[in-house]
């Protein structure tokens, strides 16, 4: 499946933002339990799900942030 949109955010959680757009689903890291992502709460109960996605080795977002910072 795709993604229908990736959103930045300055604040330290995206927990305004979630309760604003009100996503179907949150997509996180498998580093992650679902009781530990914010918003996972709020998301389950209009029904949405949370999406654990599994880490590939060497793969990162601060990774990609790196290599476009050079």
């Amino acid at each position: 499946e795709s993604v229908d949109a990736v959103i930045l955010f300055d604040e330290d959680t995206p927990i305004k933002l979630i309760n604003v757009i009100k996503p179907n689903v949150i997509a996180k890291g498998s580093d992650y339990t679902a009781d530990e992502v914010v918003g996972g709460k709020e998301v389950k109960s209009w029904g949405g799900e949370i999406a654990l996605i599994n880490l590939v080795e060497g793969r990162s977002t601060s990774n990609i942030i790196q290599k476009l910072n050079g």
